[in-house]
């Protein structure tokens, strides 16, 4: 319970949140904001992209925050509130294990399964779940940690994914003009409905612990998310090689993703600083 004081002073502030797809960006958007002394609450909705803030004082090193992220973010309102008690996600860490856990053994099985199958967009795709599972492992690495330790690691994790991309690139570009072997196409569309799977227990997951109104399913949230999207890219691109009987559409699938990849890795960075 807060102090009368602050309960006098507390602030609400909504902002929306238009790249918001997945709880990867809301993990982001909460390192980003560590550290912000006059935050007392933050709640997300991923599926409407808004985010609000119970704070006290000022807003502006909080908008400052969630705009410096590139994550399309802007202030929707602020207002006073009475609004005193938070509720705490008591499972919250089992959670993020859990999701962690998922993401990076998708990125082993499409990593393995995209380089038997010569196929750069599963190879792209698990570079993305490594990507999620970078921004899940600070989350929870760096709990009880200091802010210093929790940017130090996201300095790593954004340089690690960068070379990755950038080595991924190299191969699209070697592949493309050299003479390689068709992608295995049922090996790409397989793998990539188990990930939209995955995906999609993810997101159900993480949404299920927010409030008992979210507990069922969202098709609105889960098939706006990026994740799900690149999945369905990849499937669409493992049906055109084997109609096209042309590897560009992986190429071109591979290097959508990487660029992706490399993104996310510039938002992480942008953490660390």
């Amino acid at each position: 319970m807060l102090s009368k004081d602050k309960l006098v002073n507390m602030q609400k502030t909504i902002f929306e949140i238009t790249k918001m797809d997945c709880p990867s960006e809301e993990n982001l958007i909460r390192m980003n904001l560590d550290g912000i002394s006059s935050i007392e609450n933050l709640e997300f909705d991923i599926p409407n992209r808004k985010l609000t803030v119970f704070h006290q004082g000022e807003i502006e090193a909080i908008e400052k925050s969630v705009v410096d992220l590139n994550l399309g973010g802007r202030k929707i309102s602020t207002e006073k509130t009475d609004q005193s008690v938070f509720k705490e996600h008591t499972h919250q860490k089992k959670l993020l294990w859990s999701v962690l856990a998922i993401n990076f053994a998708f990125f082993l099985i499409e990593m393995t399964t995209g380089i038997i199958s010569k196929s750069m967009g599963l190879v792209a795709d698990s570079l993305d779940m490594l990507a999620d599972s970078f921004v899940y492992g600070i989350s929870l690495f760096a709990v009880g940690g200091t802010i210093y330790r929790k940017k130090r690691i996201a300095k790593w994790a954004g340089y690690f994914q960068i070379i990755l991309a950038i080595i991924g690139f190299v191969e699209v570009l070697r592949r493309f003009f050299g003479v390689e072997k068709l992608p295995d196409f049922s090996t790409m569309i397989i793998v990539s409905i188990l990930a939209l799977m995955a995906n999609g227990i993810c997101l159900y997951l993480l949404q299920k612990s927010k409030s008992k109104e979210e507990a069922h399913m969202k098709a609105s949230m889960i098939f706006t998310s990026n994740d799900v999207i690149i999945n369905l890219g990849v499937i669409a691109a493992g049906l055109l090689v084997h109609w096209l009987e042309s590897s560009t559409p992986d190429l071109v699938i591979g290097t959508i993703v990487f660029v992706l990849v490399v993104q996310g890795a510039f938002r992480i960075l942008k953490v660390s600083k």
